[in-house]
């Protein structure tokens, strides 16, 4: 059976980059790998939309995170958390494990947080010296504010906002430096299409001086090592060499295709993917700032939402279920990297299908439709 891979991580990987990634191995420290480094080095700055240095680690996302929370604060720092989701919690849990006081801000899952009430908490509270926030909860599938994020937190020049990035990065616009994001971190399998294993994390000069008085204990994320070792084309600790050349390989496709045209296309697919979930007569989990790149769905009265995830893997298609509370309660389908059209509306024509074998009565055709309509209008 073919498997359509419609996960909000990982995500697929393109012919191209497997090709890329299938070349014999080299040695991290040979100069063939330096002139890789050096422009996997510039193009990232490209995608992170930057002229920070972007740090390359061998992990996955959250090695990025847990870097971000032990190169900024020290023990008995404050921080304000914007826990909204799945992900929200990890940053609580990152600080505390190094700590770090946590001030939660707590949003209902599938809202956004609202910038006022984050400038609200930084009034009072003189001490936060960081806010952490997703720029995309993947568990919910909403978008949180993050350039209104970034002008409050310009007010307070002893606080830096701290971005998860994972599954935002590459697929909708998040100009690091524009914006004035002051940490953003993110990972390879999601929107930048390659397979787990290798995280980013690019800082600001705001967020590189609390790096200088940080007293959290680090080793291997140590974000002053890498970036000495990195300014010689080389890392570290020994490089995520295939994941490096087909990190080569995307970048260029990003650059050829150009950020714009990228973003734009998975706002169209988000919008008929929305489109058609409404025309089957369901509701979006996300009720405010839905993601272009995911979309989560409530499920329909009576069926769960994990039997509707299970019937399409029977069927060759892989969505998402909930997460924690949200388990049961909900499906989610991505869109984004490497995931096209096509794709899309077959996930969409089997979720018909499915939704009808598990008693909930769709016509089918009615969400393709409204998806098509949706693609063939705004191609």
């Amino acid at each position: 059976m073919k498997r359509l891979l419609m996960t909000p991580g990982p995500t697929p990987v393109a012919p191209e980059t497997q090709l890329a990634m299938a070349q014999p191995m080299i040695h991290h420290r040979a100069p063939a790998f330096m002139d890789i480094l050096a422009k996997v080095r510039e193009d990232l700055k490209y995608l992170f939309q930057t002229e920070q240095e972007v740090l390359m680690f061998a992990a996955t996302g959250t090695g990025a995170m847990e870097g971000a929370v032990a190169n900024t604060l020290s023990p008995g720092d404050t921080a304000l958390v914007v826990d909204g989701g799945k992900f929200g919690e990890r940053w609580a849990e990152l600080c505390e494990v190094y700590g770090i006081k946590v001030d939660r801000l707590k949003v209902e899952w599938g809202y956004a947080v609202k910038p006022q009430e984050v400038e609200a908490r930084l009034t009072a509270n003189p001490a936060i010296k960081a806010v952490f926030v997703q720029a995309n909860e993947t568990s919910t599938a909403v978008a949180h504010p993050v350039q209104e994020l970034a002008q409050v937190v310009k007010k307070f020049p002893h606080t830096i906002l701290v971005v998860d990035a994972i599954s935002a990065l590459g697929g909708y616009p998040l100009p690091m430096d524009e914006w004035g994001l002051d940490v953003v971190v993110a990972g390879s399998q999601k929107a930048m299409m390659l397979p787990p294993g290798m995280a980013f994390a690019a800082l600001s000069p705001k967020a590189w001086e609390m790096v200088k008085t940080s007293t959290c204990p680090k080793y291997y994320f140590d974000f002053a090592k890498q970036l000495k070792s990195q300014a010689k084309n080389q890392t570290a600790y020994t490089s995520a060499v295939t994941l490096t050349i087909g990190l080569m390989q995307v970048l260029g496709w990003f650059r050829e295709q150009g950020l714009e045209r990228i973003f734009a296309r998975n706002a169209r697919m988000a919008r008929a993917c929305r489109a058609a979930v409404a025309a089957m007569g369901l509701e979006l989990f996300s009720k405010e700032y839905p993601s272009d790149v995911l979309t989560a769905v409530q499920a329909p009265a009576g069926i769960d939402g994990q039997k509707v995830v299970a019937k399409m893997r029977e069927k060759g298609i892989w969505i998402a279920g909930g997460q924690a509370q949200a388990k049961g309660r909900i499906f989610r389908i991505a869109h984004m990297g490497y995931i096209d059209e096509q794709d899309l509306l077959g996930t969409l024509g089997a979720l018909e299908s499915v939704l009808n074998d598990l008693g909930y009565k769709v016509e089918l055709g009615v969400g393709v439709k409204a998806a098509q309509e949706i693609l063939g209008k705004e191609a």
